[in-house]
């Protein structure tokens, strides 16, 4: 049987390759420590070969050196050349944050459109307004239809913003029409098959 990436263990560092894990790997099972680290001292070579670009920076042997106690996974007990990097020094992933979605109505819409609203509808009755209301209008409509493209979202707009404006702002559809919008659909990067 086959043995596939997928099957294998998930790369450190996957700008490497299998093949310089594996020699990492390899490495480590080496039990006097002068061959592990002329072992390393080749592994450094390979690695700097892959990326020869690099020879041109300063640091560029320290970021390989560094690089080989990450995916040493910083057990590698060899004599290192430079001050390595260490498990400490290296920040973890943040963690996400939490967004207070708990005052929004809409979701389809966002917290953005539905402050924007409430600001709007407490307004004094004005050109500017009824200019803000359109351009609030047609972003809802534009949310609406990233959603659904085949949705027909005009009546819903005029209703959900009246219901959001506390019904303040009733959005007559004969004279404040929406405008048109053609969503194109996002590439997904596949080929289509000849036949």
């Amino acid at each position: 049987m086959l043995t596939y990436n997928t099957h294998l263990s998930k790369l450190v560092l996957p700008e490497y390759g299998r093949n310089i894990q594996q020699m990492v790997d390899h490495c480590m099972t080496i039990e006097d420590r002068q061959e592990r680290t002329r072992c390393a001292y080749a592994i450094i070579k390979a690695m700097s070969i892959l990326f020869p670009q690099s020879k041109n920076e300063d640091a560029s042997e320290i970021k390989f050196w560094d690089h080989l106690n990450i995916m040493s996974g910083f057990a590698l007990d060899i004599d290192w050349p430079f001050e390595v990097v260490q498990r400490e020094q290296i920040t973890p992933k943040p963690e996400p944050l939490d967004y207070d979605m708990s005052g929004v109505k809409r979701r389809t819409y966002g917290g953005n459109v539905e402050r924007m609203i409430s600001i709007v509808s407490q307004m004094e009755p004005s050109p500017d307004r009824d200019q803000l209301v359109v351009m609030l209008a047609n972003q809802m409509k534009k949310n609406l239809l990233l959603l659904n493209p085949d949705d027909e979202p005009d009546e819903r707009v005029y209703k959900d913003f009246y219901e959001m404006s506390e019904g303040r702002i009733r959005i007559d559809a004969h004279s404040t029409p929406l405008y048109d919008y053609a969503i194109v659909a996002p590439v997904n990067g596949k080929k289509k098959k000849k036949k």
